[in-house]
């Protein structure tokens, strides 16, 4: 079997798995992709003095502010995550989480952290994308907004939720010299490239779906570690942000890439 003949039989798989799971796929992606605000709205209850005396003692800022903190992860993560799966509002629980985010890198110092900022702006991207789900053409915050072409405002937001979402990959990336290592190194590359520039978008998105399930389950095995342990909040912190990426993913799999892609440009062509 040639490389066409692989290719071919692999976007023939991926459009079988999108028409049997066609129904379902949206929502499951959703769920995903908000899990890592739920975990972290319900650490927030059962761990509501640790947070809050961090924050105090980090910035200094006092018990009423610090309370005030962890009161608003708690509430906007948890009230903002309803919304979400109740199609509810979700622009405006988009919003308030991109404002979580935002909030959460400057109190816990992930802005001089490259690692955790770029997995935290990759989280952005899977909110954009659900943005831009949520956006109907008909009725919209953007009305009135000029568009480029025959490109959408919501088109260019797939574009960016897509860019924005390969950079969790850009965290995975081991750079040693071993094969291993340099073969997962070249095939990660060119599949964010992909997914990036929007070709062959939906093969591209699952197989890193994939990938990252794999490597999600494996590294960041959180229910291995006694709950007592820090390693044990640090490996779930992390397993529900990849979760997160991997909802993302799943929305550019069940959508598309939007109209601003090679995929689409190819059909013009």
């Amino acid at each position: 079997m040639g490389r066409e003949d692989l290719m071919s039989a692999a976007e023939d798989a991926a459009d079988q798995f999108l028409r049997v799971t066609k129904q379902y796929l949206p929502h499951f992606a959703r769920l995903c992709l908000i899990s890592t605000f739920l975990e972290d709205g319900i650490r927030m209850w059962f761990q509501w003095s640790e947070q809050r005396d961090y924050i105090e003692a980090t910035w200094s800022c006092g018990y009423f502010l610090a309370t005030g903190f962890v009161l608003l992860n708690l509430i906007g993560q948890i009230g903002g995550c309803v919304l979400v799966l109740t199609r509810n509002l979700v622009q405006y629980a988009c919003f308030g989480l991109f404002g979580i985010i935002a909030l959460q890198t400057v109190a816990y110092s992930i802005l001089w952290d490259l690692k955790f900022l770029m997995r935290n702006l990759a989280l952005g991207g899977g909110l954009l994308l659900l943005l831009a789900e949520s956006r109907s053409e008909g009725k919209s915050m953007f009305a009135g907004v000029p568009s480029m072409g025959q490109s959408s405002p919501k088109q260019y937001m797939q574009l960016g939720g897509r860019v924005l979402l390969v950079l969790m990959f850009m965290t995975l990336l081991h750079f040693d010299s071993g094969f291993f290592s340099i073969l997962q190194n070249m095939v990660g590359t060119a599949l964010i490239v992909l997914v990036a520039v929007g070709l062959k978008t939906k093969l591209a998105a699952l197989t890193l779906v994939l990938w990252l399930l794999a490597i999600n389950v494996y590294f960041n095995a959180f229910w291995t570690v006694p709950s007592y342990k820090p390693m044990h909040d640090f490996l779930k912190y992390d397993f529900f942000q990849t979760t997160s990426v991997i909802g993302g993913l799943l929305l550019v799999v069940a959508l598309g890439p939007g109209g601003v892609s090679v995929d689409e440009k190819k059909k013009q062509w």
